[in-house]
């Protein structure tokens, strides 16, 4: 059923996904290796069965047992967290919930977290970057000229869901990421690592990282085998559909939903809508699709017309482009110099890419052991 079949120009007969997204593999059966993935995931993770998710919630519990908390999860105004935490509570776990300020927050991701938490009643911890110092990294990874202009961010969320965890003596961390909703990225489409970060900033940067709670590869073998810190895909154990979601939270919680696909952050929104597409080629919201055709959220045709239909106006690049520019303290031409110059990929720069693809198989070993956050995407690049 799954034999390889040379990947011309072809189109998955299942999802929208085509022979243009790195990596992928196409099958007799006419169907891609993303859903391939897929299925692996949903017999891991069966809706059929209540056991799984009553076992978590009760591992969970009694590692908060005594605790102020049970658990952290990180929340950004978003349907996949706001929707984590209204889970949780449903479940009865006591939460503290995360959140790390970088300075893009929209006003109504504000509103919708200060809803959120209000109407559930779990505290909220906030990490305020040194927007001087995030600042001069964005920018160093905007000259980098790479795909990974948020690589920054992520790692940033991450190291302080690990450290508030440790802080706080908690083992569980809940993050709002689905596979039925958001699919597997492409390496090629997002690598990040602590020594690639900081290789950039070496080469582009003008201050050193000295508040940045970075990731490196030994503090995530502390943090996940040391500490033992698990990091909880929460939403995988549910049908989580962010249409029903979303019509949920506004009836509930009082939450508003947003234009586009991630577009709580101002500079997220300029980067999905903008560079990524316009720049790389590349509409990072036929994964997302691709995922929720899958579920049978979305068929098929609508999610091609959804590919199809432009989500973020030219008055809206244009007004968020000044801002950005002016929020980055470079001028306007500057900041258009900077988008037009060529394309680099981070291969360009010192990263633990290759070592970790020399240990991949270990490291493979460790995700299905759930020691280390799970790696979902069997491919070229990793």
């Amino acid at each position: 059923m799954y034999k390889n079949i040379p990947a011309e120009k072809r189109y998955c007969i299942r999802c929208i996904l085509d022979s243009t997204v790195p990596g992928i593999e196409f099958y007799s059966n006419g169907e891609c290796s993303y859903c391939k993935l897929n299925d692996l995931l949903e017999e891991e993770y069966p809706l059929d069965s209540s056991n799984n998710i009553n076992d978590l919630i009760d591992k969970i519990k009694k590692s908060g047992k005594g605790k102020k908390y049970d658990c952290i999860a990180g929340i950004s105004g978003g349907t996949d967290s706001t929707y984590t935490l209204y889970l949780a509570k449903k479940f009865g776990l006591r939460v503290l919930a995360v959140h790390f300020d970088n300075g893009w927050n929209t006003e109504l991701a504000v509103s919708n977290i200060n809803n959120t938490l209000s109407k559930l009643g779990f505290d909220l911890f906030t990490y305020v970057v040194n927007w001087e110092e995030f600042k001069d990294l964005q920018l160093s990874f905007l000259k980098a000229s790479t795909i990974d202009v948020e690589i920054p961010t992520d790692l940033a969320i991450n190291g302080v869901l690990y450290r508030v965890a440790l802080n706080e003596g908690l083992k569980y961390v809940l993050t709002g990421i689905s596979f039925r909703t958001e699919g597997n990225m492409p390496q090629a489409w997002g690598y990040g690592d602590g020594k690639y970060m900081k290789s950039v900033q070496k080469l582009f940067g003008t201050k050193k990282l000295k508040t940045f709670p970075n990731i490196t590869l030994l503090s995530m073998i502390y943090y996940n085998i040391i500490r033992q810190v698990k990091i909880v895909r929460f939403l995988n154990y549910f049908d989580y559909s962010k249409q029903t979601a979303a019509k949920i939270l506004e009836k509930e919680l009082g939450w508003r939903n947003y234009s586009g696909h991630h577009f709580e952050s101002i500079y997220t929104r300029f980067f999905q809508g903008y560079i990524s597409p316009v720049k790389f080629g590349v509409d990072r919201r036929i994964i997302a699709l691709s995922a929720q055709v899958r579920s049978g959220h979305l068929s098929r045709e609508e999610a091609l017309k959804k590919i199809s239909e432009k989500h973020y106006s030219d008055k809206e690049i244009e007004a968020d482009k000044i801002y950005i520019a002016k929020k980055m303290g470079i001028s306007f031409e500057e900041f258009e110099n900077i988008l037009d110059s060529p394309p680099r990929t981070f291969h360009d720069y010192k990263s633990n890419y290759n070592f970790l693809k020399r240990f991949q198989f270990v490291i493979r070993f460790l995700s299905r052991m759930k020691l280390i956050p799970m790696i979902s995407h069997k491919s070229k690049y990793l």
